[in-house]
């Protein structure tokens, strides 16, 4: 429940039909794209101009309300749940581009534009916007800057924070920061990154400056299909060691091909334990002689068959299944739970291996696609939040693949964030020292704790509360993992 006092300073900021408190109205918003946690907000409020955010923050800073930054609501971690009494700050009417410079190759946008929005934008000039998250037709640039967004083609062209220039920010007392700059060169500490990937915790961003790049000469997509998920993952790391950077290389196992295939109709083979995507662009000599060495390098790594796309349709085509791969998978139980850990290329095979045993233990079938290039893995635990126990049984399942990534030197998290729901595998990954480190960071930025609090960096207690749980449970963590 929102005090009166609060509610009638928004109204006074915004038109009435942009100030939503019945609950008819907030409950749409009460989750994003991880549906198993849930909270109504006391207020959504839905401004036009930065001038109205401002004045939002400001008068929830005043009154002591929590804020939530809110893009599309595609997040996959709770990033963008509610918090209880607070103000969802939904950006999703920022939405116009303010600029395409051809010249100097860059884009200015407001946060609601979302991510292809860019790419259509500046193909007339011969250009585009290389971050390609799976949900880019849906999801915005303000969320991507939040999560740090990659996409199926980020081995090479990089995350999200690689292809920014400048962020225009809000802080909680309603003043402005402006971090990097158009022209790429900056003085000061790096700010620009520390904010990316901070999941609105450190202020809002309410205008982004992006890098555009030339559309490649030449494209070309090879599809590798193995009868053995072990080969198919070594056959990764072969191709990096050769020295060549494909665009991306995505991989698939045997549950995913065949979901996606039922969804999309791309022409997957449905006898292949594991699918390999590779694509590589770039000047055309370069991409003819890169081609016939990969599609080489493929068979020598034991590749049943490998298949380069005829044109560019077919190139889409196949792409399609991967990028529908989430959808498609939902066709497969009621629930899913999509998890996000990156490990070093090498341990894909024994990560795999091991995924595959946690699946068999919890009696949870689990669906691999992943950025295989980056060691970014996406393991879909299925499960029906029907059956009791089952939502807790996955729950327990996603936090020990993420032990299993942080045992093997990877992470927590690649793109999709921490969020609500990676907040107990972080107690796994980082020590007290280091979490100080980052609530201290939070501190200087927010004094309050006023945006998107209990998000994305555990407190100490909860991380005894973790450690004790997995003790009570006869379990230390990672000692019941394999050692790498």
């Amino acid at each position: 429940m929102l005090a009166p006092a609060v509610h009638d300073k928004l109204a006074a900021i915004l038109p009435r039909e942009s100030v939503l408190t019945a609950p008819e109205d907030t409950k749409p918003y009460e989750c994003d794209g991880l549906t198993l946690f849930r909270e109504t907000p006391a207020a959504v409020v839905l401004p036009e101009t930065e001038a109205q955010i401002v004045a939002i923050l400001k008068a929830c800073r005043a009154a002591g309300v929590p804020v939530v930054a809110r893009g599309a609501g595609t997040g996959l971690s709770g990033g963008a749940l509610p918090v209880e009494g607070g103000v969802l700050l939904v950006l999703s009417r920022l939405d116009r581009i303010l600029e395409v410079d051809p010249a100097r190759r860059l884009a200015r946008v407001q946060p609601g534009v979302t991510n292809l929005e860019i790419s259509n934008a500046a193909a007339p000039h011969g250009l585009y916007y290389a971050p390609d998250p799976s949900s880019q037709v849906a999801c915005t640039i303000g969320g991507n800057v939040a999560e740090n967004s990659g996409g199926v083609h980020c081995l090479k062209h990089g995350l999200t924070v690689h292809n920014l220039l400048e962020l225009r920010v809000a802080t909680i007392e309603g003043e402005w920061i402006t971090l990097g700059a158009s022209t790429g060169e900056a003085p000061g500490l790096p700010l620009l990154a520390l904010l990316t990937g901070s999941e609105g915790m450190l202020g809002v961003v309410v205008e982004v400056t992006v890098r555009l790049k030339p559309v490649p000469e030449r494209v070309e997509l090879l599809m590798a299909a193995f009868d053995d998920v072990r080969r198919c993952a070594d056959a990764v790391g072969q191709v990096i060691a050769s020295g060549i950077v494909p665009a991306g290389l995505e991989m698939m196992d045997a549950p995913a091909i065949r979901a996606a295939e039922a969804f999309a109709r791309c022409g997957y083979p449905l006898d292949a334990e594991a699918l390999l995507l590779c694509e590589l662009d770039g000047l055309a000599d370069d991409v003819e002689s890169e081609l016939r060495a990969t599609e080489a390098l493929l068979r020598t790594c034991g590749a049943a068959s490998v298949r380069v796309a005829t044109d560019a349709a077919e190139r889409l085509r196949m792409w399609s299944g991967r990028k529908s791969a989430f959808p498609a998978v939902g066709r497969l139980a009621p629930d899913y739970f999509c998890m996000d850990g990156t490990i070093p290329r090498r341990s894909l095979a024994d990560v795999l291996d091991g995924i595959a045993a946690l699946s068999r233990a919890a009696g949870l079938p689990v669906a691999n696609v992943f950025h295989a290039g980056d060691g970014n893995l996406h393991p879909l635990i299925l499960f029906d939040a029907g059956r009791p126990g089952e939502v807790e049984r996955a729950e327990r399942l996603g936090a020990e693949i993420l032990e299993l990534c942080v045992a093997a030197g990877g992470t927590v998290t690649g793109e999709h964030g921490v969020g609500v729901e990676k907040l107990g595998p972080m107690c796994s990954q980082f020590g007290a020292d280091e979490l100080e480190a980052f609530h201290a960071v939070k501190r200087a930025f927010d004094p309050e704790g006023l945006l998107n609090p209990g998000k994305a960096i555990p407190t100490l207690a909860r991380c005894a509360d973790y450690g004790a749980m997995r003790v009570h449970g006869g379990k230390l963590p990672f000692s019941h993992l394999p050692r790498f």
